[in-house]
């Protein structure tokens, strides 16, 4: 019976650990895709780069929020699980 309580618990500290990860890996290609396509921008038409970097940080900013929630929803299912509450 404790076995098969830990075994659950290991599990949901993996998958956390699992999400938080790819929480990460996706907004750090987001914002990569999102940096190159800019500066690819800039170089075409140099007279919109102001515009373009506008767009390029607001868009950055809210890759950055989604992964910051992905992480703090990991973390939370970390914690709750350590505490015995999942």
């Amino acid at each position: 019976m404790l076995f098969a309580i830990l075994l659950d618990i290991s599990y949901a500290i993996l998958g956390a650990g699992i999400g938080a990860g790819l929480a990460a890996i996706g907004a750090g290609i987001g914002i990569g895709k999102i940096g190159g396509s800019a500066m690819e921008g800039m170089a075409r038409q140099p007279e919109a780069s102001g515009k373009i970097q506008g767009a390029m940080l607001i868009i950055a900013a809210l890759i950055e929020v989604a992964a910051l929630f992905a992480l703090v929803i990991c973390l939370l299912i970390s914690q709750l699980t350590n505490a015995g509450v999942a």
